[in-house]
């Protein structure tokens, strides 16, 4: 599975950028704007080709997931915690209405326990952070959990046989993609060499 999540910061053009990169073959989206309010995330998603949203997961305003249909929700870590007793209630509403729900890990061990059955797990950072300053890698080796489990944190062109060697179901872009003077020849070439 190749991922590619948002920038944080609003880009121009985003929405055309976003349509090219599903036309080249993108599968999944997850769509996190920390500064939006839920019409900024409603506004750009309406920009978006409507026959991708059932490629995209969304951070925030799950509501949003039924209203434009889209491919599921993303669980960041606080708010998993944040959300307690009431984590599995709420993980399974949405999976019994068709969604796929993930979520966000920063330790194996923590992933390895956690007793929800989310659909895969985000876990970083694998190697330091392209995107976030002082986000050192810590090169987590998961081939010992039996979970779906998506490696961020420096993937690139260049990490990606390191990260799948490690255990990986499949690679989380950000930076990567975002980071670089063309973002949509820079996810052809991650495109590449994760189908190698």
């Amino acid at each position: 599975m190749l991922i590619v999540l948002t920038s944080e910061k609003e880009i121009q053009n985003e929405a055309a950028l976003l349509n090219q990169l599903f036309e080249n073959g993108l599968e999944v989206l997850h769509l996190r704007k920390p500064s939006f309010d839920i019409e900024g995330y409603r506004n750009l998603l309406k920009e978006i080709n409507p026959e991708y949203y059932q490629k995209i997961m969304i951070h925030q305003f799950h509501d949003l997931c039924a209203e434009f249909v889209l491919k599921g929700i993303h669980i960041q870590e606080q708010p998993r915690l944040d959300l307690g007793e009431k984590l599995e209630g709420y993980v399974s509403l949405y999976m019994s209405e068709g969604f796929k729900v993930s979520s966000s890990f920063h330790e194996p061990e923590v992933l390895d326990t956690c007793e929800i059955n989310f659909d895969y797990h985000l876990l970083s950072p694998v190697f330091s952070s392209i995107s976030k300053q002082g986000y050192e890698g810590r090169g987590f080796d998961v081939n010992s959990i039996d979970k779906t489990i998506i490696g961020m944190g420096g993937v690139n062109a260049n990490t990606i046989p390191k990260v799948l060697e490690l255990g990986y179901k499949g690679i989380g872009v950000l930076g990567g993609v975002w980071n670089t003077e063309d973002p949509i020849k820079s996810f052809e070439e991650i495109k590449r060499h994760y189908k190698v």
